[in-house]
């Protein structure tokens, strides 16, 4: 509990943890006084059924007092617990939110955006749970036995040392079951997590699936996963269940050495009986409280679990941010000598490159040499892990957020588009463009035709991800939104890699129309975007291989020239329309032009 309060102040802050430290110390309060109630019994209980039952009335009064006084901070406790719950989430959300936009842009995967999905809503619910519901009975299983145990020493030495004597018994099997069950609980939650990914999995595979016949039988993973999962939960069963139980019995051994004590206290005359009917009362109920504790703690180990994922991400190291800021000087960019890896092994070695304040650049290579890594270096989603990226003579480490946005901009092969309208995803790149410029820059893309086509227009509503558009024409708005956004350097990406032939050549040329103000860096494949570059570069084993241009690259007959011929041999058939097969044919014709460079 401890370790979980601590955790929890540094998850919320110095600014938002003032209320909770209030909080506990109306439950710390609310807890002693209830403590000293059950400790007042012993006397009044045993005046009122001893030889002189007027001298319990001073007793009497200070229990009234005690337990008057318990009723009302423990009412405060009660309505302050669901008031601070609600302020905890949404410090947490706050914190969550401030946090994450200072990460690398390189820190969200899928799989982090998921986690974050999951913290914004499972998590922050789980931990607000805690003020809420959780920690007013967690004090009173803690401080309230440390009370009736001081009380115990006040009224009856004797019983309160087997209280004394007992209590690192009970820790103990509270420790070791909480344990046990802890172990089970993250087997159990990664099995949980594991089945619930793969029934996603399954679900949003369904036309391929289907596409096969594998919708019963051919979701190996899925069968496994729940294979999983059913052991796990046998294994908190067969293995949970005795850890429990050995606590149970440790509190009731210890409630019947008391007893064992206390009548042989009388028997002896030591004690009378209705000293020992008291004292048997506030042991019940100090072991009351200790088992409530034991029954909490299924639901604590479930929030200690969401508040170590969120403390995980505030953990999370933060983009270094410069001191004093610089501007670039011109749209020119640089790599000095860098190295990248996300491991242990590195995926750029020693890469240097320049590339003109104008003029468009292409980079090819063979898959997994670095190419899309470069691209999001100078967009620092990541730092280098030596050497230099330069953007206008300036590092841009030494660029601050707003800046290193204003001159870079990115379109990645994969597109993410947001729930709303086709309008609403293309301002995404500068909300306050005219109307003018958002055509403008549609009629670039080759999205105007797509506008056209639908039959809401501009006020088409995409759906979850632009589900409701084909990969063009996600890939389209895009393309669309970076040329709104008018930064002075472009990157694309693999962005005509879901294009049809005449859209691609309709961007190739407005790729040329921007170079000729703008510093455009090209990722392809397709040897008609590759060859139309000002400058090829060639990556390859981490480092720039080759560069030049396309006749240059041939007339080496290096690497360029190598993947060149390959693509040739490997050929690239198609189907042709039944009007322009001939006899013979087919139906499939040979197009030398779709061939491509990895």
């Amino acid at each position: 509990m401890t370790t979980m309060l601590r955790h929890l102040f540094r998850a919320l802050g110095a600014e938002h943890a003032r209320a909770l430290r209030r909080l506990i110390a109306t439950m710390v309060v609310a807890a002693v006084l209830q403590g000293l109630a059950f400790g007042l019994t012993v006397p009044v209980l045993t005046r009122l059924l001893g030889e002189d039952p007027d001298a319990a009335v001073p007793y009497l009064g200070w229990l009234c007092l005690c337990a008057g006084g318990y009723a009302i901070v423990q009412a405060a406790s009660i309505a302050g617990g669901f008031t601070t719950g609600a302020r905890l989430s949404r410090a947490l959300h706050h914190r969550i939110a401030d946090h994450v936009v200072t990460l690398p842009l390189g820190w969200f995967t899928r799989a982090r955006s998921a986690e974050l999905g999951r913290l914004a809503s499972q998590s922050v619910v789980q931990v607000m749970n805690v003020p809420a519901h959780l920690l007013r009975p967690l004090t009173n299983a803690v401080v309230t036995p440390l009370t009736i145990l001081g009380a115990c020493w006040i009224f009856d030495p004797r019983v309160a040392l087997t209280l004394t004597l007992a209590t690192p018994v009970l820790v103990a099997a509270y420790l070791a079951s909480g344990a046990i069950v802890r172990r089970l609980d993250l087997g159990r939650d990664r099995a949980i997590d594991d089945a619930a990914a793969r029934i996603v999995e399954y679900a949003q595979n369904q036309p391929v699936l289907r596409a096969f016949g594998r919708t019963v039988d051919g979701h190996s993973a899925l069968d496994a996963a729940l294979v999983r999962e059913a052991a796990a939960d046998r294994s908190m069963i067969t293995r949970g269940v005795p850890g429990l139980v050995s606590f149970a019995f440790a509190v009731r051994l210890t409630f019947a050495a008391v007893l064992i004590v206390g009548i042989d206290a009388v028997l002896g005359e030591a004690m009378g009986a209705p000293t020992l009917l008291a004292l048997l009362v506030l042991t019940a109920r100090l072991a009351e409280s200790v088992s409530a504790a034991a029954d909490l703690g299924a639901s604590m180990r479930l929030s200690a679990n969401s508040l170590a994922r969120i403390t995980a991400v505030l953990d999370a190291e933060p983009l270094p941010l410069p001191r004093a800021p610089l501007t670039p000087k011109h749209a020119g960019v640089e790599f000095r000598g860098v190295r990248f890896g996300y491991g242990p092994r590195p995926v750029l070695v020693d890469v240097s490159f320049r590339l003109p304040q104008r003029g468009m650049t292409a980079l090819v290579g063979p898959s997994g040499a670095g190419k899309t890594t470069i691209a999001r270096l100078l967009a620092r989603f990541w730092d280098v892990d030596a050497g230099e990226v330069r953007i206008g003579g300036v590092d841009v480490r030494d660029l601050d957020e707003r800046t290193l946005s204003d001159h870079v901009s990115t379109v990645f092969q994969d597109t993410y588009l947001f729930e709303g309208t086709l309008e609403d995803n293309v301002r995404v790149g500068d909300p306050d463009a005219s109307h003018e410029r958002l055509l403008r820059a549609a009629n670039l893309a080759g999205l105007d035709d797509v506008v056209a086509e639908l039959p809401h227009g501009w006020r088409t509503r995409v759906g979850e991800r632009g589900a409701t558009l084909s990969g063009g024409q996600r890939q389209r708005v895009a393309i669309t939104r970076t040329l709104l956004k008018n930064t002075p350097i472009v990157v694309f990406d693999e962005a005509t890699a879901a294009l049809d032939a005449s859209t691609e050549a309709a961007l190739t040329r407005t790729m040329h129309t921007l170079a000729q103000d703008r510093t455009l860096l090209v990722i392809a494949h397709r040897l008609a975007t590759v060859s139309a570059a000002d400058r090829i570069l060639v990556l390859a084993e981490g480092r720039i291989d080759e560069h030049g241009t396309h006749e240059e690259l041939i007339g080496r007959d290096g690497l360029y020239a190598t993947f060149r011929r390959d693509r040739e041999r490997a050929g690239g058939w198609r189907l042709a329309g039944s009007a322009a097969s001939t006899p013979g044919s087919a139906g499939c014709r040979h197009h030398p032009h779709d061939h491509g460079v990895e």
